[in-house]
């Protein structure tokens, strides 16, 4: 993952130099006092956590004029610059701030702030639910009413096989239409694969409005897209990267022998098959992603060096 870490001060720079040295599994931005306005901007764009070394003011003011949706929004924390302090803002559920906090503060020996309140009382946090188990937020009102009863006590239920529940439950998992009064949250698999292929070097902006503009297209939402998958040799592609983190989901890849062996009616090309090995990325790596019983709803459409193609289970 892709992390900015913006400092103010030559103390505050050391601290950025110890903590990109320290978390050697993910990609650290280095930025010494700004231009903050354009730091945040992308970083909001493309979701990349910001960690802010320095007053937590300077933080709030730098991210404010971007922040919009907090099931959106990206990680934001904040620490002192002597390290004592590591402290999630933004996005601590859904965006990962309070897990990356963590993960700081046992780096440097930092002492961990967490406020969010279902994490400081041990209780059900439904919204992380939801991310570590890649379902889509259908009514998001309800994340609210759930942390309320767990926070209260109250034994969280969820319905998962059967539907509609018997009786009424805190959560349904489901991608039927919701009952009213079935389940105060409901949360639905995510059905659709992106398979995406590229030319080298086709920039996130690329990428992000092709394949936005060919959901859109057909009435399909990126939170209902459980991942975007293409080929092996595209697995460090900074593009197909960056639209990865920005969208939440995982880049999946294959090697061409595997996506060769895909069952199914799949547009072909010479020119793919002479250059990866197989006779097409995007349809085979959307149905093989999608899983068992996947088929494809929107076949192979190319635009100016990428090729989208979308399959359901």
């Amino acid at each position: 993952m892709k992390i900015r870490v913006i400092c103010f001060t030559d103390r505050g720079h050391e601290l950025g130099c110890l903590i990109a040295g320290r978390l050697i599994s993910h990609e650290m931005e280095l930025f010494f006092k700004g231009p903050l306005k354009d730091i945040c901007r992308s970083a909001f764009e493309q979701s990349i956590p910001l960690v802010f070394i320095g007053a937590s003011g300077i933080a709030v003011r730098s991210v404010a004029p971007f922040v919009k949706d907090k099931l959106k929004d990206p990680p934001v924390l904040v620490l002192d610059e002597l390290g004592r302090f590591v402290i999630p803002l933004l996005s601590g559920h859904v965006g990962g701030a309070n897990e990356l906090a963590a993960e700081i503060a046992e780096a440097i020996g930092a002492v961990l702030v967490i406020t969010t309140a279902t994490d400081i009382n041990n209780a059900f946090p439904a919204d992380v639910f939801a991310r570590e188990n890649n379902l889509s937020i259908v009514n998001r009102d309800g994340i609210a009413k759930v942390a309320t009863a767990s926070l209260e006590g109250r034994p969280v239920t969820i319905s998962i096989k059967d539907y509609p529940p018997e009786e009424p439950v805190d959560i349904v998992i489901t991608d039927e239409p919701a009952l009213s009064g079935a389940a105060s949250l409901r949360l639905a698999p995510k059905k659709y694969a992106l398979g995406m292929g590229c030319r080298r070097g086709k920039s996130f902006e690329e990428l992000r409005d092709f394949a936005l503009s060919m959901l859109e297209e057909n009435g399909i939402s990126p939170g209902d897209v459980g991942c975007i998958a293409t080929i092996d040799v595209k697995k460090d592609e900074e593009g197909l990267k960056a639209l990865s983190q920005a969208w939440r989901m995982p880049l999946i890849t294959f090697d061409a022998e595997l996506l060769s062996k895909v069952p199914g009616d799949f547009s072909t090309s010479e020119m793919v098959l002479e250059k990866v090995g197989v006779d097409n990325v995007c349809e085979r790596a959307a149905v093989l992603a999608a899983g068992r019983g996947a088929t494809l709803v929107v076949r192979k459409t190319a635009k100016n060096g990428i090729t989208v193609a979308i399959a359901a289970v």
